[in-house]
């Protein structure tokens, strides 16, 4: 069960989100998908994981887990050379693949607790402890500071681009939580706090599938 003690202020947001999905991001997903080539959007999608892989090495380290650093840093250091700056996944023919992670899971890590369940304008589901982390997270990548303008702002461009390609592929799943549910707020939740916990090793889950953890709900 979620801790949902702002459920009328959240409820508002999953609504004005709803309300943005259908006029802007979902015509545009679907737009993205049907015009550009299938290799354009994984060169795009590839391009944009590889320029958060520094991000996630610093979350490894500030969690204690050296050996997904180094799993994380090899593979950026590959996709980066051999692999065209990152359009091309080099690491992946090598078995080598991203160990995920973000600042919310290195709040985990160090013991804070979860907190209230909230509902973010556009980000969409969250937890107070996900949310801070969520800020944290704009300003933990290196990338941003290392490379000048405008070159450091290709990785939120290309972000954007691969969230709206993920939106048109898994239209249907998002449709059907968004737009089918007799209540997809509730679902919505359910569907994140049991993905998350599962995420963080807290419980096990059933056979469901967290559209927002396909990159698709807000930018």
């Amino acid at each position: 069960m979620a801790f949902d003690p702002f459920e009328e202020r959240n409820r508002e947001n999953h609504e004005l989100t709803k309300k943005i999905d259908r006029a802007l991001v979902r015509p545009a997903g679907n737009g993205y998908v049907k015009v550009l080539p299938k290799p354009v959007q994984k060169g795009v999608s590839n391009f944009a994981s590889n320029l958060s892989l520094p991000g996630l090495v610093v979350n490894n380290l500030l969690q204690g887990r050296l050996g997904k650093a180094g799993k994380n840093t090899l593979r950026f250091a590959l996709n980066s050379t051999i692999g065209l700056g990152g359009l091309v996944d080099a690491a992946g023919e090598f078995k080598l693949y991203e160990e995920a992670t973000d600042f919310g899971e290195t709040l985990h890590v160090w013991g804070v607790p979860e907190g209230a369940y909230v509902e973010l304008p556009l980000l969409g589901p969250s937890t107070e402890r996900d949310a801070v982390g969520k800020v944290v997270d704009l300003f933990t990548n290196p990338v941003s500071y290392i490379l000048p303008s405008p070159e450091k702002y290709y990785s939120t461009g290309a972000s954007v681009a691969s969230r709206l390609g993920d939106r048109g592929t898994y239209a249907d799943t998002l449709d059907s939580v968004l737009y089918d549910s007799a209540d997809s707020y509730a679902q919505s939740r359910a569907i994140f706090i049991q993905n998350r916990r599962f995420e963080l090793g807290q419980e096990v889950p059933e056979a469901e599938i967290d559209p927002f953890e396909l990159n698709t709900q807000g930018f």
